[in-house]
């Protein structure tokens, strides 16, 4: 049986944007305030008994959260070129995540990006050793 810990993390930002193409409402500049679920898996333990340090992986979520807070997403990059849907944000904030954090022992298994209350993306990919 393999054992396996995941730490979870939740901040939040607020943005606008616009969904080029899009034949609703969405096409229209409007904004959210989304929920940032952070997911990071481990199969052991560090010498301190833990997957890793809870504030680090707040401090990394929260200083990618705020390129994008209170910002008009059409603006940024990539999201100037590819649409902010709340897809491409989740993958945007996996990849980001991913190299800021994923060592030989731990790595973000999945991200959680809440749009609304009731409407969220879970992204994830195969990184598990």
């Amino acid at each position: 049986m393999a054992i396996t810990y995941t730490l979870k993390i939740l901040t939040d930002f607020s943005s606008a944007h616009t969904l080029r193409d899009y034949p609703g409402e969405c096409r229209r500049m409007h904004g959210h305030n989304w929920k940032l679920e952070v997911e990071v898996t481990a199969q052991a333990l560090d010498q301190q008994g833990m997957v890793m340090d809870f504030k680090d992986i707040k401090k990394s979520a929260r200083q990618l959260c705020a390129q994008l807070d209170h910002r008009y997403l059409n603006d940024i990059s990539p999201f100037d070129r590819i649409n902010p849907t709340a897809e491409n944000l989740a993958a945007f904030f996996y990849r980001g995540l991913s190299q800021q954090l994923n060592n030989e022992r731990a790595w973000v298994s999945a991200i959680t990006l809440w749009e609304t209350e009731r409407a969220c993306v879970r992204y994830t990919e195969d990184q598990s050793p």
